[in-house]
């Protein structure tokens, strides 16, 4: 298929864009790419790729293509929360504009990156399927709620819609994020000795690897439309519910000389659910997730130890969203709306010419 992916220089993007293209997929990216500053490992491959806001595409631009893959948002809490209202008109108004665009254009497929987060706050420790009751409790979480609602409206025998609930990830990216809680954990531990942990410890949180959901989503991709049109899937292993404190433990097994720290400010989490993810390798019999936290711990712990990496990068501007979003805004660079300013384009106009 012809394929286009928003948020392809993201930390799942980075990885599920050279999977597509592998399983010989033509692929092509759409990306604001506010962290290019953050990148972690500079050696993903180009491809052909439009600069762009997702609020901002037409039905003309997406003419020819076979399926969207929409991985683009204000992907986490503190940002989510820097703006609320701005993170609904991105990630919920945003979405529907960008699928009402690709229905328009005759695009037939459209995967949506939606989150375990909808799940928010769960009572007891029961698994949540995909048919439990949503309860989110941050910007972030409502913003995929209200975007899933009105993407499955739009399902028909035209379109299909195809909603990915990937639980939290972790892993090695080009452009990996630090505040993931195996990512941040892991990052502590090896630069600091310490395993720091922010919340109580108690919340359970479903996690998976970055690279089994580049595959579920691959899978879903390559369904039959009748398998998955409309349908909702928890994204990660059944097995792989753990509360905050037992990761933590794994990955003091895994970082030597580590011990565990309870932060100063150490509060109770919201955020606390257990997700039943059957129903994917069920429906679409090709994906099998192959990650565990426990490998997941070592592959970061080996990427790490080999760097001069340092607290103050990936708690800092560099590595953390919301510090860098806020550097941008504060450089004029980006406006209120988080497009691009006028002076962007004037920089970006002045290297082309000095290159030529």
């Amino acid at each position: 298929m012809r394929v286009l992916v928003t948020g392809h220089l993201g930390f799942i993007g980075t990885i599920m864009v050279p999977l597509l293209r592998r399983s010989g997929h033509d692929v092509v990216g759409l990306d604001n790419d506010y962290y290019a500053a953050s990148t972690f490992i500079d050696d993903f491959a180009p491809v052909p790729s439009l600069r762009g806001d997702i609020r901002d595409v037409r039905s003309a631009d997406l003419r020819g293509f076979d399926a969207v893959i929409h991985l683009a948002a204000l992907s986490n809490d503190p940002l989510a929360d820097l703006n609320p209202e701005l993170t609904l008109d991105i990630n919920h108004r945003g979405t529907i504009h960008l699928a009402e665009a690709a229905k328009a254009a005759g695009v037939r497929r459209f995967i949506f990156s939606s989150s375990c987060s909808n799940y928010g706050a769960m009572d007891g420790d029961d698994l949540l399927n995909e048919d439990a009751p949503f309860n989110p409790v941050t910007a972030y979480g409502c913003s995929k709620v209200a975007a899933e609602r009105d993407l499955k409206n739009m399902a028909d025998a035209r379109f299909c819609p195809v909603l990915m609930r990937s639980a939290t990830a972790y892993g090695v990216s080009p452009r990996i994020r630090f505040d993931l809680v195996l990512n941040n954990l892991t990052a502590r531990a090896v630069t600091s000795g310490t395993i720091l942990l922010k919340s109580d410890g108690t919340p359970w949180r479903p996690v998976v690897h970055v690279e089994d959901i580049s595959r579920a989503f691959l899978a879903t991709l390559d369904a039959s439309e009748s398998l998955v049109r409309g349908e909702a899937f928890n994204v990660g292993r059944t097995a792989e519910n753990y509360r905050v404190r037992e990761l933590a433990e794994i990955v003091g097994q895994t970082v030597p000389g580590s011990r565990i720290e309870l932060a100063s400010d150490a509060a109770a989490d919201a955020r606390n659910y257990r997700v039943q993810c059957d129903k994917l390798p069920r429906v679409v019999s090709s994906f099998r997730p192959r990650w565990t936290a426990r490998d997941g711990a070592r592959e970061l712990y080996d990427a790490f130890k080999g760097r001069a990496l340092k607290v103050e990068e990936f708690e800092g501007p560099r590595y953390r969203r919301i510090d860098r979003i806020k550097t941008l805004i504060a450089e004029g660079r980006l406006d209120s709306t988080l497009r691009w300013t006028s002076r962007v384009a004037t920089e970006e106009a002045a290297a082309a010419r000095t290159t030529a």
